[in-house]
Order: structure tokens, then sequence, then C-alpha cells
């Protein structure tokens, strides 16, 4: 007859062991010789082996998968914005472009159709350099608003937003809300 492996889980081993050395009685080692024992057991060298490898784990299973924002980038694409959350001037660098406009893409209803005229009126509270067309064609060639071939339509693209433009649009949100807050005829 083979024998199959039964899997045993202990949440504490202190109390595993001070219940095993009342069952041994007088004959059972000191706690921490049967805490080694145990240890050895199941594949440590020791107790602190174990404990070692235990925290380890742990440490590795509350990390989180996702990739941390490069802060740099984010502060460099910040220093583009007012405290209002305002573009203040077109990026010269693409890679702050792209970041930025991903910052506008958020303020944009989701899955709603703008005309142009309502995408340009849009667009001119969330910038102050007054160039919509720049924006909305570069938003268009980067994937993030769509329109109909003959120009009409306008639709922001739904789609997760990378980690860098998910941080700047955190903290512009902060930025756009205080704006709102102290705009006037705000009660």
């Amino acid at each position: 007859m083979t024998k199959n492996p039964i899997s045993m889980c202990v949440n504490d081993m202190t109390v595993f062991t001070r219940v095993l050395s009342r069952q041994l009685g007088e004959t059972s080692p000191s706690h921490l010789a049967l805490m080694n024992m145990v240890a050895r057991a199941a594949g440590f060298q020791n107790v602190q082996h174990m404990r070692a490898a235990s925290a380890a784990a742990k440490r590795l299973d509350n990390q989180t998968e996702s990739v941390v924002a490069d802060a740099r980038c984010v502060e460099r694409t910040l220093h583009q914005f007012d405290n209002c959350g305002r573009l203040l001037q077109w990026p010269a660098k693409r890679s702050v472009q792209t970041l930025a406009l991903w910052a506008l893409w958020a303020t944009l209803p989701a899955n709603k159709v703008l005309d142009e005229q309502a995408l340009n009126d849009h667009l001119a509270q969330e910038h102050l350099f007054k160039d919509p067309a720049t924006v909305r064609r570069t938003m268009i060639s980067c994937g993030l608003l769509s329109r109909k071939k003959d120009g009409t339509d306008y639709r922001r693209i739904e789609q997760q937003p990378p980690v860098e433009a998910k941080a700047l649009i955190n903290v512009l949100s902060i930025r756009r809300r205080a704006r709102n807050e102290n705009a006037p005829g705000r009660a």
C-alpha cells in the first residue's frame, strides 16, 4: 500500500509544541528543544531558520505586483500644471506630453459623445495656452480619444492608464477638486 502525503498546517508553533510536550509527559524535552525538533522535521535547520523563512514568505505575499510609478517623471509633468490642475503650456518633451494628456483624458466624461465645440470648451477649461486643436489631435494620435472620419463625435477611449498616469491623475484630481470648491457661485 502506497503512502499518501497528508499536509499539515500549524498556525502557532508555540501552542502546538506545548500541547505536544504535555502529551509526552515527563519524558518531554524542553520547549525550545521540542520546537527545534519540529522545525527540523519540517525541513528547516532550527526554529530561527523557520521563523526567517516564514517572515520572508509573508513579506513576499504582502508585496503587490504593481509597478511603482517613476516619481521623477510624474514630478516633471506636475510642473506643467498650475495649482488648480490646469496645463500651463504645451510640454516640449514627448514623454511629458503623453503623461499630461492622460491627465486631461481623465477629465473627459466617460462613455459620452462630444461634438468638436463641446470638446474644445472642455479642454479650454483644463489648459491655459489656448490651443485645444493641438491637444485634441495629439490625444487622438496617442489613442486616448477617437472621432469619426468626418471629424465629429469625439469620444474618450476607455482604458487603464499607466502607473505614472494614475499617480499624476490622483494628484491633479485633488487640485481640481479644490479649484471647483473655490469656484465663484459655490457655497
